[in-house]
Parts: structure tokens; C-alpha cells; sequence
């Protein structure tokens, strides 16, 4: 009988070791802040200081289109798609730099772009969408995964994923990191296979010798009934104050899946349970600015939501998710949501465009 027990034991710590490696080795392990790589042309102008900065903030679910209901877009978790056909991603592809390319951007800050995820059959979109736009409009670019995994042993994936913040320039880039935000509190097992959200930082030097700090990033979803969101704009907060110590401009956007104050109470009861109120981007708003701006908002408020749900019940766009906001240096001379019937066709998130400029008094550069 003990000769058994003991062989059970073995077995069992066996099992789980072997368990164990296969789960480290199908899962990503990001170190807290890492160096990513910038790609840029050769000849890639500098940054004019003293002109206009574009900047495109868009969310693009991975070129799916606006023709399923994913397994996540329902609170119960029950949506019938798994993920997109070949032809809506090339469609959403071909719409998507049709947009980028209407608009024409200095800078474009995209999230949910997707590389080796079995859903896209393994594309990297990146490249997708450069060969698209016209070649060396955008000259530089920098990336960081925030999801990647060999293998998600879950019915609605059973396969590699892999999603990534995409920073687009005009100009130069330099000095790019990826920065770890605060995870979810999943077990140990789900917490390898989820999310790891994340800053890409870049810095876009000027002619002047100076630079621009850009940031791009995708703060959790689905994170009720812990303090996630908390902690992860706590860790924006901080990375701000440390630039605006330093006297550097910086923008930061992206998808922050939080609402904008006054939003909460214009959702139903069922959406409202993915927010907390009052918001946590009060954090952000006691010290800088965003666009939109809460006057904007609290003006026409429709005319600055920017996510527009796959959820069947939605009939279009319900809520302001998605932001830009800029150091002090920083002046706004025009800002939109690019919400016509084109961008309202290509992904559950409409772009937010937004033309800024330095003010010589308050930037050295």
C-alpha cells in the first residue's frame, strides 16, 4: 500500500510538472519594461516642431469588420462568432487604409492589430496594412504585443494568439519601450494564457534635437469587481508626471475602456456592469487634458461616442471609450470622431483624429 501511495505521489508531481512546462512554454512572459524596435526608412524626415501634429487614435478589432458578434460582445459570454472570415478582414484592410489614407495622419495610433493569431490565419496586419498604404508614406513604426501565446486551450480559441499596439509616423521615431501594466487577479494557470496590457512608448525626435514623447495603449476590459483599472491609470498617471517633470510634451491614446464622467447613466443596466462610477479616469483629468474634452461631451455627446458595440442590440454608437490626452506644451486646434457611414462599417470603435500644435512659450524644442 505505501509502495502505491509513493508511486501515486511521483506520478501526480510528474503530472503537474510536466503540466507546468507546457503551460510556460505556450505562454509569453514579458519582463516589465523592454526595449522594442522602431523600423524606419532611410531619409525619414524629422519632426517640424513648428508646424501641425495629426494624430489618428483607432481601435481596429483586429480588421473583423462590423459583421459578427463575437463570443466576448454579449455579457454572457455567448456570441456565435469565434472570429472573422478571410474576406472581411481583406475588405476591413482595404476600408481601413482607404480611411488612413482620406485623412492623412502624421501619426496613427492603432490597437487590436493582430500577428500570428490563429484567428487572422496567422497574418501579421501590420504588413498588411503598410503594403496598402502608399509605400514610404509612413516610414517608421513601432509595435509591442500585449496578447501572445503559442496556445489557448479555451473551445472559443484552440489556437495561437497574438495582438499588438501599432505606432505609425511621417517622422522619425526613436527609443521605443514596452511598458508592463498591473494584471488582472486571475489564478495562476488563466493569468499565463490572458491579456498582458501594456504602454508602447516612443520618443519622435524634433529638428530642433528634442523630442516628443508618443505613448499608445489598451487598459483592460472585463475587469469589474477588482481595482485593475485602479492600478493601471495610477501607472499611466505616474509615467506622465514623470515626463512632465522632465519638461518632455507627450500624447498619450488609445482604447482605455473607461467612460468619460457623466456617460454611466445613459447606459443600461446590463453595460453599466462593465464600469465603475465614478469613473477612474477622474485620475487622469485632475491634472491634464483630453479630447474629446468633457465640454464636448457634455455638449453633444453623441457626437463623440466612439465605440459602437457588436452587441445586436445596439443600433450604433453608445459611449466615448477611447481618448487622446496631451501635456501642457500641447495646444488643440481641431478634433473629431470620424463617425460617417465608412469609419461606422469597419470596426467596433470609431478613430479619433485631432490636430495639435506646440506652443512655443511652454515647449524648448
Amino acid at each position: 500500500m505505501k509502495r502505491m501511495l509513493k508511486v501515486v505521489v511521483v506520478a501526480s508531481f510528474v503530472l503537474v510538472a510536466i503540466f507546468g512546462g507546457w503551460v510556460y512554454y505556450v505562454t509569453w512572459h514579458p519582463s516589465e519594461r523592454e526595449a522594442m524596435v522602431v523600423s524606419c526608412d532611410a531619409g525619414a524626415p524629422l519632426f517640424d516642431a513648428g508646424q501641425p501634429l495629426k494624430v489618428m487614435v483607432y481601435n481596429v478589432q483586429y480588421f473583423a469588420g462590423k459583421d459578427y458578434v463575437f463570443y466576448y460582445d454579449l455579457p454572457d459570454g455567448v456570441g456565435p462568432d469565434r472570429r472573422p472570415g478571410q474576406a472581411s478582414v481583406e475588405r476591413t484592410l482595404d476600408g481601413i487604409a482607404d480611411l488612413i489614407r482620406q485623412h492623412n495622419p502624421d501619426v496613427v495610433l492603432l490597437q487590436e492589430v493582430n500577428d500570428g493569431s490563429a484567428n487572422t490565419d496567422y497574418h501579421d496586419q501590420t504588413q498588411q496594412l503598410l503594403q496598402r498604404l502608399e509605400p514610404g508614406h509612413y516610414p517608421c513604426y513601432t509595435d509591442a504585443f500585449y496578447w501572445k501565446a503559442r496556445y489557448v486551450p479555451i473551445p472559443e480559441i484552440m489556437g495561437s494568439v497574438g495582438m499588438k499596439l501599432v505606432t505609425l509616423s511621417r517622422f522619425q521615431l526613436d527609443n521605443a519601450w514596452r511598458l508592463q501594466l498591473p494584471l488582472m487577479p486571475n489564478d495562476l494557470i488563466s493569468r499565463q494564457f490572458y491579456l498582458k496590457r501594456a504602454l508602447l512608448s516612443v520618443e519622435m525626435p524634433s529638428q530642433a534635437g528634442a523630442s516628443v514623447t508618443l505613448i499608445n495603449t489598451h487598459l483592460d476590459a472585463f475587469a469589474q469587481g477588482s481595482d485593475t483599472m485602479e492600478q493601471q491609470v495610477a501607472m499611466v498617471v505616474d509615467e506622465l508626471k514623470a515626463l512632465d517633470q522632465q519638461q518632455q510634451p507627450w500624447l498619450i491614446g488609445g482604447d482605455f475602456n473607461l467612460l468619460a464622467p457623466g456617460q454611466f447613466d445613459r447606459l443600461d443596466a446590463v453595460q453599466q456592469a462593465y464600469y465603475r462610477e465614478p469613473t477612474e479616469l477622474k485620475a487622469l483629468l485632475r491634472s491634464w487634458s483630453m479630447v474629446p474634452s468633457l465640454a464636448d461631451i457634455n455638449a453633444e455627446p453623441e457626437a463623440w461616442y466612439t465605440h459602437y458595440p457588436n452587441d445586436p442590440r445596439a443600433t450604433g454608437p453608445d459611449r466615448t471609450i477611447d481618448y487622446l490626452f496631451y501635456s501642457r506644451q500641447w495646444q488643440v486646434l481641431h478634433a473629431e470622431v470620424l463617425n460617417d457611414p465608412q469609419a461606422l462599417s469597419l470596426s467596433d470603435h470609431l478613430p479619433i483624429q485631432v490636430v495639435l500644435e506646440l506652443n512655443p512659450d511652454e515647449a524648448d524644442l
